[in-house]
């Protein structure tokens, strides 16, 4: 049996990217309990954190200092201490490739990159990565990094928006459980 590839959840910052906001604390924390109870990682990308902390447990101790989701923001402590939370700069060109293959989540897909969930499922299930990419902020993630992904998925199937925490929550638990659903029945 193939093992499973793992579905990382990515916040790709989109609202400002000098300050850290109330918006990336809450969205972040939100993302971290999602990563845990689905198991999968988080990373965040061009998060303005202050430049004192230097490691994804530093992160997250500061994060969960000043939130009251995710268990006062545990979910998020345990996600950096098992490694499986890390921050990244705005990819320039291109994604980091230890992310696997990259999914943008959006209520606008492009025709000709277009993806349903059983596609990114297929891709689990086949052992590989997939980095699964929320744009935080009103217009999602920026058109010139749209370009650089080559698969996109819109979770409602039907070009609905979703308000962010709504579509985090909606593909990580839709993937999950898919995952689940094949792997019960031997696919």
């Amino acid at each position: 049996m193939v093992r499973l590839g793992r579905a990382t959840i990515a916040l790709y910052n989109s609202y400002d990217p000098v300050r850290f906001r109330e918006a990336h604390r809450r969205a972040l924390a939100r993302a971290g309990a999602l990563a845990l109870a689905f198991r999968q990682n988080l990373i965040t990308l061009g998060f303005p954190f202050p430049k004192d902390l230097s490691t994804p447990v530093e992160v997250a101790d500061w994060v969960a200092s000043t939130t009251s989701i995710g268990e006062d923001g545990d979910y998020l402590r345990t996600l950096a201490k098992e490694g499986r939370f890390q921050t990244f700069l705005p990819p320039r060109k291109g994604f980091p490739p230890q992310l696997g293959e990259v999914v943008l989540t959006t209520s606008k897909p492009d025709a000709e990159k277009s993806v349903g969930v059983g596609q990114v499922v297929d891709r689990l299930l086949q052992g590989r990565g997939v980095c699964l990419v929320f744009g935080l902020g009103p217009k999602g993630a920026p058109q010139e990094r749209r370009g650089m992904i080559h698969m996109h998925l819109d979770i409602t199937n039907n070009r609905r928006s979703l308000e962010t925490c709504t579509a985090l929550g909606a593909v990580s638990a839709v993937i999950a459980s898919e995952v689940g659903r094949r792997r019960l029945d031997g696919q």
